[in-house]
């Protein structure tokens, strides 16, 4: 039985002027699965993560999602391609001016032609299913960080979509709170069977959630496999290091966290001041660069 990938990213480039972002990205991802997208900073999970919703388009290769390449898709075609799809954003992106029961019935009045009796119906449900149902009627200032996660997870969820998308999930909540939305992820899956995309650099929540996860560096995937592979190379004792390629080790510092490997020796290798200042010219010495005018 053939593999049914519901997001393909193939030879993917994109570009910010002379600045290459992504290097030739290649991603498949299976219909029912969580894929954890990690790196560190300024790696391209965003830009990644921008370009498979259609907000950013690629310079050279393709985005497929539910078999349609996003590039070749007119406004209005890649508007039924998003209504197909949901995303939780860091802050949740609520609208405060509005209840949360008005926050997640927004995209079915905007989007559908529902009744609004049906539509309330529905609220109460997306609620019920990330336990906000007793607050439908607060507004965004009157709840917590994390219950602003969830509420925007539920309007996430309106429109009742094939896959999720997910945007630092964890960011800013505490470990306990962290833990709760890391549960409710993998209840969902469970319960709806979504395709969800985290781009997270939680390493806790990343072992909690995947069933595969992909390295990025430089723009460019330096490790996908399943969840187990990468708790192999975490898991790697610290006295079998040499046993490893350079990448694998650079991965499992990351893993881990650990303040020495070849990631803080990249960054040790780099020249400040070039970084700093740019490239200095050659007539660059000693003496003012302006001559005084006044005698000495």
């Amino acid at each position: 039985m053939a593999t049914e990938y519901i997001i393909q990213v193939e030879n993917l480039v994109k570009r910010f002027g002379d600045q290459t972002v992504l290097d030739g990205i290649n991603l498949d991802i299976v219909q029912g699965e969580t894929m954890v997208i990690m790196g560190g900073s300024g790696c391209g999970k965003s830009t990644l993560l921008r370009t498979m919703i259609g907000s950013l388009m690629p310079e050279e290769g393709s985005v497929r999602l539910f078999e349609k390449t996003l590039s070749e898709l007119n406004e209005e075609e890649l508007n039924e391609v998003r209504k197909r799809f949901g995303i939780l954003f860091q802050s949740g992106a609520l609208f405060n001016s509005m209840t949360i029961a008005e926050n997640v019935a927004l995209p079915m009045q905007e989007h559908t032609l529902l009744d609004q009796n049906i539509i309330d119906i529905s609220v109460k449900i997306k609620l019920e299913l990330v336990s906000l149902r007793e607050h439908a009627d607060k507004y965004p200032s009157q709840i917590s960080g994390g219950m602003k996660k969830r509420a925007g997870l539920a309007r996430a969820l309106s429109l009742d979509p094939k896959i999720l998308f997910y945007d630092e999930p964890s960011a800013g909540l505490d470990p306990v709170t962290s833990a709760e939305i890391d549960q409710l992820m993998l209840d969902l899956t469970k319960k709806i069977g979504v395709t969800s995309v985290v781009v997270t650099h939680d390493m806790d929540s990343a072992f909690t959630i995947a069933d595969r996860m992909c390295m990025l560096d430089k723009g460019k995937v330096l490790m996908m496999d399943k969840r187990e592979a990468f708790e192999e190379l975490r898991d790697w004792p610290r006295d079998r290091l040499d046993e490893l390629a350079e990448d694998q080790q650079l991965i499992r510092q990351f893993l881990r966290g650990d303040a020495e490997g070849p990631l803080t020796a990249r960054k040790a290798e780099s020249n400040y001041a070039e970084d700093l200042l740019g490239e200095l010219p050659t007539s660059f010495g000693v003496g003012p660069g302006i001559e005084p005018t006044r005698s000495m």
